[in-house]
């Protein structure tokens, strides 16, 4: 199996190593392969998948969309690194209102699932990064929401401390304020 699954303290949340396969010639990774998915619980059924190039400094985030445009997302960067974060809103959840966080870069071999449910954010550490990301569902203007990605009851370790975000990423409510249609499967 060319993939690792890791479970992060959140549960749901996994970070995903690929395995490289080299020689003098270079290298060849599988991204996204569904049987090895499936063993692992991740299912991903991908309807968009997105692209972003930023420079060192930005911060995007914290965004998701209400159910039923809610979206699970396999996350990877292209070059560079970032700090990606998901935050649970998933009501009845045990680890609701938390957040867990990984560095993520082609370096590190390494990609972050985020099932339906959480924030997403991330911020760029390196100079610039390009990033992709699988989603579950298409965008939906009508049904985004976000969260001001410093609120203080979240308390994000972020490495940045005077992130370069957009005029939208501002004035996203405190998580206390937020919007959020997500409850925590029984299953």
């Amino acid at each position: 199996m060319p993939f690792k699954f890791k479970e992060l303290a959140i549960e749901d949340v996994v970070l995903i190593e690929s395995i490289k396969f080299g020689d003098n010639r270079g290298f060849f990774e599988e991204v996204f392969k569904v049987p090895d998915f499936a063993n692992s619980k991740i299912n991903l059924n991908v309807k968009q998948i997105n692209f972003s190039h930023s420079s060192k400094g930005v911060l995007r985030g914290l965004h998701y969309q209400l159910a039923p445009f809610a979206q699970a997302k396999l996350v990877r960067v292209i070059s560079g690194t970032i700090f990606d974060v998901a935050v649970d809103l998933r009501i009845g959840s045990r680890t609701f209102g938390k957040w867990v966080g990984a560095k993520l870069s082609p370096i590190g071999q390494n990609m972050l699932y985020i099932p339906e449910g959480f924030a997403h954010g991330f911020e760029v550490l390196s100079d610039e990064a390009n990033f992709e990301y699988y989603c579950s569902n298409i965008y939906s203007p009508e049904h985004e929401r976000g969260i001001l990605y410093n609120d203080p009851f979240l308390n994000i370790s972020w490495h940045t401390k005077e992130p370069n975000l957009s005029k939208k990423d501002l004035v996203y409510p405190l998580f206390e304020n937020a919007e959020y249609n997500f409850e925590k499967s029984l299953e």
